[in-house]
Parts: structure tokens; sequence; C-alpha cells
């Protein structure tokens, strides 16, 4: 071949390589706008998600990311369907019941519902006063109770647990700060509330300084009732957190960070989630336990339970050694 008609071809093959080059798909990089839909202000669960924030935005420098007050897991769930959210707190119970449409959900299931990372285990606190008489949980029929906040997981799971033992309190729904001045102002006797891993939520600590309380406790009967009714509960132990109160046994479920494959994509799910692994400093400033929180198993856990996790996500809890 000659210099002559060597140099069309050379031309006709740079320009072919630099079509290639711009068919080529960029490279997909993280949201840059991230909105969390955690609960209640007043809710320790706030503070920790305040803590999800710093950690997301250092593993994600160019990203832009804000929490907002929600009612928790049922209604986060509703503004994952209305894209008002990115990403929210969801328990595991309230997850199952939306991906296979019962419950709230009835007729209205949100099949692509999938989860990010888990942060903590979650105990229902079924606090009275002990001025109220009460001392099991059949007492409170008929009762003036607050289920917890409104639209939360806690307020699903206690309406669900009380209709399975066949008890049927007075509900007074409404906020935390509504159940805490009620139980003060003695206009109910008690409430609902998730308190992390095996203890009691900071706004009962704080309620039992000046009100002295009590915990409900599940004997084997009600466990069995409710294990075999209400899918993805747990049972566990909580013990001395109350002066002259043993050890009490009550639900427990997984609670973690949800969106929807159709609002997520896998790169940003994958980034979240190392985001959260490589700096859950940030998380156990806010809540100490989750210093021995192991949040790659707990992650794993969320699918054996019956959320399935973000592909992306699970690539990289997947990857963790």
């Amino acid at each position: 071949m000659t210099t002559r008609t060597l140099a069309p071809a050379l031309r006709a093959a740079a320009l072919a390589a630099c079509a290639c080059l711009v068919a080529l798909p960029a490279l997909a990089a993280p949201k840059s706008t991230i909105v969390l839909g955690a609960t209640n202000s007043t809710s320790s669960h706030f503070a920790v998600a305040n803590g999800m924030v710093k950690a997301i935005k250092a593993g994600i420098p160019s990203s832009n990311v804000s929490v907002i007050e929600t009612g928790a897991s049922v209604d986060n769930v509703r503004r994952l369907t209305k894209s008002e959210i990115d990403i929210g707190l969801i328990a595991t119970d309230t997850g199952i019941q939306a991906l296979t449409g019962t419950g709230p959900f009835q007729g209205r299931a949100v099949d692509d519902l999938v989860a990010v990372y888990s942060y903590d285990v979650s105990v229902l606190n079924v606090a009275v006063t002990q001025d109220s008489g009460i001392a099991d949980l059949k007492g409170l029929a008929g009762k003036k109770f607050n289920p917890g906040i409104r639209g939360s997981g806690a307020e699903l799971l206690t309406r669900q647990v009380f209709g399975t033992l066949g008890i049927e309190p007075q509900w007074v729904p409404g906020t935390v700060k509504d159940a805490t001045e009620g139980i003060q102002n003695r206009q109910i006797v008690g409430y609902s509330k998730y308190g992390p891993g095996q203890g009691v939520d900071a706004t009962l600590r704080e309620l039992m300084v000046t009100t002295p309380m009590r915990l409900l406790s599940f004997d084997a009967d009600a466990q069995a009732k409710v294990t075999s009714t209400v899918k993805g509960v747990g049972f566990t132990q909580i013990a001395n957190v109350m002066q002259g109160q043993g050890a009490v046994t009550a639900p427990t479920v997984l609670i973690v960070y949800g969106t929807r494959r159709s609002l997520m994509d896998d790169e940003t799910a994958f980034a979240i989630a190392k985001a959260i692994h490589e700096h859950k400093q940030s998380l156990i400033e806010a809540w100490p336990h989750l210093r021995d929180f192991d949040f790659k198993a707990q992650a794993l856990a969320a699918e054996k339970v019956g959320i399935p996790l973000h592909p992306g996500a699970k690539k990289y809890w997947t990857s963790v050694q």
C-alpha cells in the first residue's frame, strides 16, 4: 500500500475510533441530591439519622444530603411511592407488608421496595405509668393508650400485636410529644415506642425522671401468637432499665433504610452503603451501642427476614471482608 492510499485509510480508522469513543456510555455517578426520611424529631432515631447524613456526605463529597422529619416506617414507604424522599427508615415488619400488599398496604403492594443498609435492631417499649395499676398487657383493655407516632412502624406493630392478642385499648394517636404530655397530665395511661437495641428510647428515659413508669412484658403464649401472625417480628429481653422492675420480654424488629429500585440506581445504592460502613463512626457518636453492631451481617439479615437488598447495595455488602 502506498503512502497516498495509506493516509485515507488512517483517517478512516481514526474517525471510526472516535465514533466508538462517542458511543461508549459515560460512567454513572451517584445521585447528587439525596433526601432521607427519618422519623419524629424528638426520637433518638432522628439523632442517628443526622449521623447518617454526615457519613453519606463524607463518602459522597459531591452530594447534597438532607434529612426530613416524617411519621417513620409506614409514612416513609408512602413517601417513597410519591418520590418525596430517596431513602427512608423502615421496620422490617412494615417493609414485608408493603412488599406483599398487606396490612396498611392492602391492595397497594410496593413490590420494588429494597433495603440499602441496616442500622439497628429496635425493641417495642410498651410502657405505662405505675400509678395506673396496670401490670400486664390485658390490663390495657379499654384504657386510653398512645400506640406510637401516627404512621410509624411502632404504631402499626402495636395495633397488630394487640389485635392478635384480642386486647382493645382506647387508642389515642399522636406525636411523641402528645404522648408524653398526655402521660404527665394523666390523660392517658401509657404509650408504645421503639427503643434502640435492647433498651428504652430517650423520650421514655426523660419521662421516667418525673413519672414512675413500668414496661409490660409478653409471656410465652403472647409471643407465639404474635410471631405466627406478624412476619419479621422476634422477641428479646429488656433488663435493668427501670428501678424495681426485672427483665421483660418485648417484640423486636430489624430497622433498615430502604428505597425503591425505580428511585435509586445501583451506583447510588453502592455508594451510600459504602459511605455508611466506612464512616460508621458518625452513627456511633450518636448511638454508642452501634459500636458492636455488625453492619454487613445485619444488612444481609434483612434479606433472610424478607426485605431484598438493592442490587447495588448487595454488591457492596457482599464485598466487605
